[in-house]
């Protein structure tokens, strides 16, 4: 063991792990100051920006709250999420890719009769999603809970609405049948900004970058036997499509909208989900 260097400063802190610590911690931690010593060592850290640092942390922490999670938003909006969930969601060509979960999802939601309205608001515009669940070799899958939510008209979800949206707007669970096939109608997303009143909001003002997602419908899609699908579908020609502040769009989940002349809704969506085995 030696005393601590600039040279060795990885090699003086990793020596001193304890030998009978957990492997896996031991290999996270190590690779973390790695990298950690690395970054300072690259970009020649100041005694300033270091503070700087710190202080952002404290703040980001400080605004934390059983309702707001900034640390989440700063991992979001540094793509790390979506680093993180790319590497533990890796799938074979033709399965349906995840994305980020996101802070709204609310467990529990109502279960409603397939090709129910879920818009208990009565805003924006009115649209059709359907599809079907199918395994990889395009067979259906029978009792799959397609978990849905989506913001309102005006951007926001009804969590961060209380007493102003109705309880469950835009939110409901669809149970598949045989066929496979799932339906609702709800509305056309609309774009948003994620909460940027905040140091992460700060942060991206800093760095020139703007704070929006592309519109997007929630999926979470599970069925016995197959490994769940965390996902969005996004509005086709949203104009945020290519710098979702939070990396999540991936080309495959872009979902057609067609306009519909003298249906039952304005919009139609069509998508179908394709998991693999467990």
């Amino acid at each position: 063991m030696s005393y601590f260097s600039e040279a060795r400063s990885v090699e003086a802190v990793n020596e001193r792990m304890g030998e009978t610590i957990d492997p896996r911690l031991a290999t996270v931690m190590a690779s973390l100051v790695k990298h950690l010593h690395a970054f300072a060592k690259e970009a020649e850290l100041t005694q300033e920006e270091w503070e700087v640092g710190i202080d952002f942390l404290t703040r980001t922490g400080q605004i934390c709250s059983g309702e707001r999670q900034e640390f989440i938003l700063l991992s979001d909006t540094l793509g790390f999420s979506m680093l993180v969930d790319s590497i533990n969601n890796r799938r074979p060509s033709g399965a349906t890719e995840n994305t980020v979960y996101g802070p709204f999802h609310v467990a529990n939601a109502p279960v409603r009769e397939m090709g129910a309205n879920i818009s208990l608001d009565g805003k924006g515009e009115s649209c059709l999603f359907e599809g079907r669940v199918l395994d990889l070799d395009g067979n259906p899958i029978e009792g799959a809970r397609v978990d849905v939510w989506s913001d309102n008209a005006d951007g926001y979800y009804d969590v961060q609405q209380p007493g102003i949206q109705p309880k469950g707007n835009n939110r409901g669970i669809f149970v598949t049948g045989p066929d496979g096939k799932y339906s609702f109608r709800g509305i056309r997303p609309v774009s948003y900004p994620i909460p940027d009143d905040g140091p992460v909001g700060k942060m991206l003002a800093a760095v020139g970058r703007h704070p929006y997602r592309p519109a997007h419908m929630h999926y979470l899609v599970t069925a016995p036997g197959f490994r769940k699908i965390v996902t969005h579908t996004f509005v086709g020609g949203d104009e945020y499509l290519e710098s979702d502040t939070v990396f999540g769009v991936k080309e495959s989940l872009v979902a057609p909208y067609e306009k519909l002349e003298g249906g039952d809704t304005i919009w139609r969506s069509p998508f179908d989900f394709v998991m693999m085995r467990d």
